[in-house]
């Protein structure tokens, strides 16, 4: 891609931009949100078209007018959110839309689910294709997305976050699959936020800032403080900021919170002013544990109390109003309503604080989301712009931002920087710490450790839905983590 515009309604997405992809190696596409990664990957899969600019497979303009002109040239993508369909079956989903078909174009099923089972084999994938989507798990659904890509023998293969929900596990298993894409000549556009990552399995990178380009070049020729500093166009000394004040009274108290199948025996306390870190591998049943204390789900036993007072949440709205809120780490199904505007998305839990006498006032609402939205550095055109118009990390700040703007006791943050990059990470870890030092508690559930090490006051590792370990911030390490999160020894 050369010269590449992209202008929607009030905003520039990308301005001149330029993205090479070489057969046989990985490039990493790296920037903040709003940098205009994910409009480059709707470009080349034809979802839209540049303003301006060309793009050149193998020394010949192309106009990919619409993803099916891209999946004939033989670009395909795989994004952090599976784009399949659970209600079909796994070789339905692989040859969706280009089936073997036989006599009368009917589809051929006996070499549909042969041709999968064949690509599934390939892969080392220990699913049959018959099976229904809807009964595996992520990281399989991934492993479906890119047996799609090879069907249609992708000559270039987008991945986007292709590791966010996967476990270190599944994540190495990954690392192996691209790794076998690349021996296969395939070109690869590998989108990370995580810089591990990138310097684990890129050969190349571009680093793209406020939809401009900012810096391409060989991994093995930079570092990541080079990379950070073209990413945001400053120097990052510190990811995590420093504890600026000291943890107070007890606020909230759990005691031998369990569930039937998810968790069992959940204790612990949560001082004012303390952030709270919840770790543990995929499955470990932290998640589960805090959505059942915000009322998602039922406890079959335990007791829950929040600042004296005893609550058994039967709903969200029990545990909202005892000023204990959850930010959910499916930002898209469970945090916010994608088709409803910045501002009515940040106001909607606090209409009473935004309404007189039964009518919403409009400047409120606006004052409210503009003052929490810009504490987050939000990036939109406009408070009035549809949630699901914006990037991932951006729709992540406003769901921080409207619970955060019923002013809790209590906030849990699952996961509050999922997808998110470096400079917005950086702002979101500032504001945690502002709340900290007014009174507000913090529980974190993290998968990254130097979050977790970052920002925890304490840590408690949880595995198998029992709580295995408790840090303090002295105590901790990420050899200890692990090894209490993986049961390998006496780590506690």
């Amino acid at each position: 891609m050369s010269g590449v515009t992209k202008i929607f309604p009030g905003v520039k997405a990308l301005s001149d931009v330029s993205l090479e992809l070489y057969a046989g190696q990985v490039t990493a596409l790296v920037g903040e949100n709003g940098a205009g990664k994910s409009t480059v990957v709707k470009i080349l899969t034809g979802i839209h078209q540049p303003d301006a600019g060309t793009l050149v497979l193998d020394e010949q303009a192309r106009t990919l007018a619409t993803p099916h002109d891209a999946a004939d040239a033989g670009i395909t993508a795989i994004h952090q959110e599976t784009v399949l369909f659970d209600e079909l079956s796994v070789a339905e989903n692989i040859y969706i839309g280009h089936a073997p078909r036989g006599r009368l174009g009917l589809v051929d099923w006996e070499q549909l689910y042969r041709l999968s089972d064949e690509l599934l084999q390939r892969m080392g994938a220990s699913f049959d294709a018959r099976v229904k989507l809807r009964d595996l798990g992520i990281a399989n659904k991934h492993l479906v997305a890119i047996a799609r890509a090879l069907s249609i023998d992708a000559r270039v293969v987008v991945m986007d976050e292709p590791t966010a929900a996967l476990s270190h596990k599944e994540i190495e298993e990954l690392y192996l699959l691209v790794e076998r894409l690349r021996d296969d000549g395939k070109a690869i556009l590998f989108i990370s936020h995580k810089f591990d990552e990138i310097f684990r399995i890129a050969d190349r990178y571009t680093v793209f800032r406020d939809g401009e380009m900012a810096g391409s070049g060989l991994i093995s020729e930079t570092d990541p403080d080079a990379l950070v500093a073209m990413m945001v166009g400053r120097s990052v000394e510190s990811v995590f900021p420093p504890q600026t004040s000291s943890p107070g009274e007890v606020i909230m108290r759990v005691k031998g919170y369990s569930h039937p199948t998810e968790f069992d025996d959940i204790s612990f306390e949560l001082r004012r002013g303390e952030i709270l870190g919840f770790y543990g591998l995929v499955g470990a049943g932290r998640s589960e544990c805090m959505q059942s204390l915000f009322g998602i789900t039922r406890p079959s036993t335990g007791v829950l109390e929040i600042d004296g007072v005893t609550l058994t949440p039967s709903s969200p709205a029990d545990a909202i109003a005892r000023g204990l809120v959850y930010v959910p780490e499916d930002r898209g199904r469970q945090g916010a309503i994608t088709a409803l505007g910045i501002v009515d998305n940040v106001a909607l839990p606090s209409l009473r604080k935004t309404s007189s006498r039964g009518f919403v006032q409009v400047a409120e609402e606006f004052a409210l989301a503009r003052e929490y939205t810009q504490r987050l550095e939000l990036r939109a055109a406009s408070l009035d712009q549809h949630v699901g118009e914006l990037s991932g990390g951006n729709q992540q700040k406003v769901v921080i931002a409207k619970w955060l703007a019923t002013r809790p006791l209590v906030i849990i943050l699952d996961e509050p920087t999922k997808g998110i990059d470096i400079g917005s990470k950086a702002a979101v870890h500032a504001f945690m710490r502002e709340l900290t030092a007014q009174g507000l508690a913090v529980i974190m559930v993290s998968s990254e450790i130097p979050e977790i090490l970052g920002m925890s006051d304490r840590i408690i590792v949880m595995r198998e839905g029992r709580r295995v370990a408790e840090f303090t911030r002295e105590q901790a390490s990420p050899e200890h983590l692990v090894r209490a999160a993986a049961g390998i020894g006496e780590a506690a």
